[in-house]
């Protein structure tokens, strides 16, 4: 194998090595994430009885850190096949991330679509977890902030907290949070330091218009929806940047599976 072969077809070193860092960095995330959802799972003790998996009735966050920490598979294949010049690995992945970008583009199409379906499901899945609300202290987590930051209470109101066991308001209920909300859908006071957890207990017990004095008094679905209309510049920016990143990626994978496959055939012809 002479040296005269890699003058007409030579591997691109800028596209190889750029690969390389471009996975490395899913790589690694994904690492993180993984290492992040394993590490919850195994405080809770899922790892240790698989079968508490099915324990709660709504969702579970960690799902997140793991379905994400997947990734590390992609970036993984994406670093050794530039690094190696390993055609399989490339190939496997600039597919896998076109399944993934065209998964994307189609939830996009069926979100636009099925507006009113997705609207139902998120209220059925919102509901859901108010439902295990006190199940779990990740998934506690997550409901407070989503209804701390989009100032919101309930999927489509406050009363939507009598489905959860602690707060709802039927006479056998012996629960100090009866007729209660949680403390994230009280209105905050900016000059108190301290949260008061307290805050919500028996509000839902008071006329409805000394609640909205106390809690927000709309829901979160329509709340996103609100959120939704006002950020989707941004929103549609992200996901066109995403999309374009990803495109970026498979044809420079597949240049660099073109490059490969030239060198190889000049070798087989010398």
């Amino acid at each position: 194998m002479s040296g005269k072969q890699y003058k007409a077809h030579e591997v691109s070193c800028c596209i190889k090595y750029f690969i390389f860092g471009f996975n490395i960095i899913f790589w690694l995330l994904g690492v993180a994430f993984l290492g992040i959802g394993l590490w919850a799972w195994s405080e809770k003790g899922v790892l240790s009885n698989i079968s508490s998996i099915t324990d709660l009735g709504g969702f579970d966050p960690v799902w997140l850190f793991l379905v994400v920490g997947v990734m590390f598979i992609l970036g993984f294949a994406g670093c050794i096949g530039a690094l190696r010049e390993n055609t399989f690995l490339l190939k496997f992945f600039s597919v896998f991330l076109g399944i993934i970008f065209f998964l994307e583009l189609t939830a996009g199409v069926l979100a636009f679509v099925f507006k009113d379906w997705i609207k139902d499901q998120l209220n059925f899945f919102i509901n859901n977890n108010i439902r295990a609300y006190r199940d779990d202290i990740d998934l506690q987590n997550l409901i407070d902030f989503t209804q701390e930051y989009w100032e919101c209470c309930g999927a489509f109101g406050a009363d939507d907290w009598n489905l959860n066991i602690y707060f709802n308001c039927t006479d056998t209920n012996p629960s100090r949070e009866k007729c209660g909300v949680p403390f994230s859908c009280c209105t905050k006071d900016p000059a108190e330091d301290v949260i008061n957890t307290q805050c919500g207990y028996d509000i839902r017990a008071k006329e409805d218009a000394e609640q909205k004095a106390f809690i927000y008094i709309k829901g979160c679905v329509p709340q996103f929806e609100k959120w939704l209309q006002e950020n989707l510049t941004v929103v549609a920016g992200i996901f066109i940047g995403i999309a374009l990143l990803q495109i970026f990626g498979i044809c420079l994978a597949q240049n660099l599976v073109s490059d490969i496959e030239a060198v190889r055939e000049s070798c087989l012809f010398t």
